[in-house]
């Protein structure tokens, strides 16, 4: 992975675009590539990237361009099947001067333009200039694995692979949107193409930005696919498993592309067990493996990890998740998310990531994906049975259903009444597109009840479901159930959070590229065919997946019920030093100067949280989206540090005023 930042002018009269700009931006994302740093200039377009090196480690630096240097790229992200295309494109006669998976991709536009994405099996962002067209092409993966963010500014296209690139362009406003807050207290993330900041958008998933003649117009080339019942597959289990494993052994394969050795996440789960024992069975059996333990009880899965790693004889690093460091890496975890969150599971993932390069690893790959694709997430069983319950509203066997899902909750007397009733909203509204989601984000909406009176005003009449079912595709509503909540799931949750928050975030924090292979675009849209009875089998969640994989896991492991990543919040935030800060940042004084909050509604919660035995997933949520939501304020925009200049760019190529340079320093300790 690396980093990509740009300036494009937009209007007739082309104004300079100075190194110095690009320079600063780069120097705020320079953790997503230590490696090697490259710039390209000329008249209308600056392009600056940061390289993290793992294809092609000797002649890989960008920007990269084509034979007659009228195409340069600079790019962040993998094409898996780079191999296959460069020979395709090699008998149609391209010539290639390195052997990275960058440069394929500028000969496969000069086949078929921006097309040329359909061809693409890989985790992306990157930008194209066309100086004979004077076009700029931005562009992202199908499923938004790698982020891509870009604002329009004194006429200029600014963009970069994170928010804080763009934010030290000269002038670029710094203030938090009132409507994508409303949106992070209703889904947990922000839709697509808002960010958490006024006039920043990030490309949407499956979309690229074509700007010609000065104008900057957004298309789609790929969405999660909705498939018809009449158009699913026909084949029977065993025929559509066999398809199943073959495709994933395929991502697999095509994911351990490098020229860097090459680890595995490994969790005790499902997931992560099949990818690694896919990797160890077929294709390395001496793979480096990572994980995380937990300090409390009810979110470690070390007693499974130890398992699958004596099962496949692994060689395991893990580190464990105290109280005390979920506090004291809060603040740095916001400081890559860029945006309030409303659980603290980013931090876990940020000290992992540290784990994998403190030991030598810059790639992994994670079984992320698998859930959304597979159908592994209490909401889709969730939905299940509340739609059978609403067939009987009054039945008493239909609603103690719900408690097979949460046993750990209908166990406890004082628990079972309050949360049926809690699960019995909205059996009624069966109808609804969106009917799947609605407590989740019916749920998180209640936070906003936290929000002050002049943050509600800003937000107005302002409807964040009203926007979901606003901009669902026509073909939304002629699928099954399971394929809307699985929609759903993927568009927002996923892409917008998952992937982002805590997926590429917390690990480019250490310069650690993750890979998903779950996510390979031709297992997405083969599930997608496949009939929702094989995804959930009664009650049991990623029955084919399961069935795939018998014989070739622990039965523990196989058969174990999904356990969901969680980490710790009140006792990681309101203890020792964290504690202290919290106070501080949760103070009357510290809320009513942001404005965005009720403090003495603030001062009730905070008092909650260090006196009551009684504090909820309710109240963890609040405290964490409040606290988070003022530390972005802190970071972003009361105290954004000053950008210095402090990368230099080795590969320098400067056509400004039709003079062209080609600079290569000799001293490479210069080097980002």
């Amino acid at each position: 992975m690396c980093g990509i930042v740009g300036i494009h002018n937009l209007g007739a009269e082309e104004v300079p675009i100075d190194l110095r700009d690009l320079r600063r931006m780069m120097t705020t994302i320079r953790h997503r590539g230590p490696d090697e740093a490259g710039v390209y200039l000329d008249d209308a377009v600056g392009l600056g990237h940061l390289r993290l090196s793992i294809i092609d480690l000797e002649s890989g630096a960008q920007p990269i361009h084509n034979e007659d240097k009228t195409l340069w790229i600079v790019y962040n992200g993998e094409v898996f099947n780079y191999i296959e295309l460069r020979e395709t494109l090699e008998a149609k006669g391209h010539r290639f001067y390195t052997t990275s998976d960058t440069e394929v991709i500028v000969h496969l536009y000069e086949e078929h333009g921006p097309e040329c994405l359909n061809w693409l099996n890989g985790q992306f962002a990157f930008a194209l200039w066309d100086s004979m067209r004077r076009s700029l092409l931005l562009a992202r993966d199908r499923l938004g694995i790698r982020p891509l963010h870009y604002a329009v500014s004194d006429n200029r296209l600014i963009f970069g692979s994170e928010i804080k690139a763009i934010l030290t362009y000269p002038g670029m406003p710094r203030r938090l949107d009132p409507v994508a807050l409303d949106q992070i207290f209703t889904f947990w993330t922000t839709l697509s193409a808002r960010t958490a900041f006024e006039g920043i958008q990030e490309m949407p998933p499956g979309c690229y930005l074509l700007c010609r003649q000065g104008r900057p117009v957004v298309r789609r080339y790929w969405d999660v696919p909705l498939v018809s019942r009449q158009d699913q597959a026909t084949d029977n289990l065993d025929r559509l498993s066999e398809q199943v494993y073959e495709t994933l052994l395929d991502a697999v394969r095509l994911r351990l592309r490098a020229d860097v050795p090459v680890g595995s996440y490994l969790s005790g789960g499902l997931d992560s067990s099949i990818v690694t024992s896919l990797i160890v069975k077929n294709f390395n059996n001496a793979v480096r493996t990572f994980g995380i333990t937990f300090e409390e009880a009810g979110f470690d899965e070390q007693d499974y990890q130890n398992e699958m790693v004596r099962f496949l004889r692994c060689n395991h690093s893990e580190i464990q998740t105290t109280n005390e460091s979920i506090g004291a890496q809060f603040q740095q975890a916001l400081w890559h998310c860029e945006k309030p969150v409303l659980r603290t599971a980013p931090i876990p993932m940020l000290r992992l990531s540290r784990l994998v390069r403190d030991s030598g690893f810059k790639v992994v790959l994670s079984g992320e994906g698998a859930d959304e694709v597979f159908g592994g997430y209490n909401i889709f069983r969730e939905a299940k049975i509340r739609r059978f319950w609403a067939r009987s509203p009054q039945s008493q066997r239909r609603a103690n259903l719900i408690g097979h899902l949460y046993p750990y909750i209908f166990n406890d007397p004082r628990l079972r009444r309050t949360q049926r009733d809690f699960f019995a909203k909205g059996l009624d509204r069966v109808e609804s597109p969106t009917y799947s989601h609605h407590l989740r984000w019916g749920n998180a909406g209640r936070l906003k009840g936290f929000f002050s009176d002049e943050l509600k005003r800003r937000i107005g009449r302002y409807d964040p479901c009203a926007e979901v079912i606003g901009s669902l595709p026509d073909s939304f509503r002629r699928v099954d159930h399971f394929a809307q909540a699985q929609y759903l799931e993927m568009t927002i949750f996923l892409s917008n959070y998952l992937l982002s928050s805590q997926g590429d975030r917390m690990a480019m924090a250490n310069s650690v590229e993750t890979r998903l292979p779950y996510l390979d675009y031709r297992i997405v849209e083969f599930m997608a065919r496949v009939p929702a009875r094989w995804k959930i089998l009664g009650l049991d969640e990623k029955h084919i997946l399961k069935r795939t994989f018998k014989g070739q896991l622990p039965e523990r492991i196989r058969t174990r019920p999904k356990h969901p990543y969680r980490a710790p919040i009140r006792q990681g935030l309101l203890a020792g030093a964290a504690g202290a800060h919290t106070r501080d940042m949760l103070a009357p004084t510290s809320i009513d100067r942001a404005g965005l909050f009720d403090s003495k509604r603030v001062a009730l919660l905070l008092q909650k949280g260090e006196r009551s035995s009684h504090f909820s997933e309710l109240d963890s949520m609040a405290l964490v989206g409040i606290l988070s939501t003022q530390s972005i304020v802190e970071h972003f925009v009361d105290r954004f540090p000053t950008a210095c200049e402090d990368v230099r760019p080795c590969l320098l190529i400067d056509r400004r005023n039709a003079a062209t340079q080609h600079l290569r320093e000799a001293e490479l300790h210069d080097r980002v």
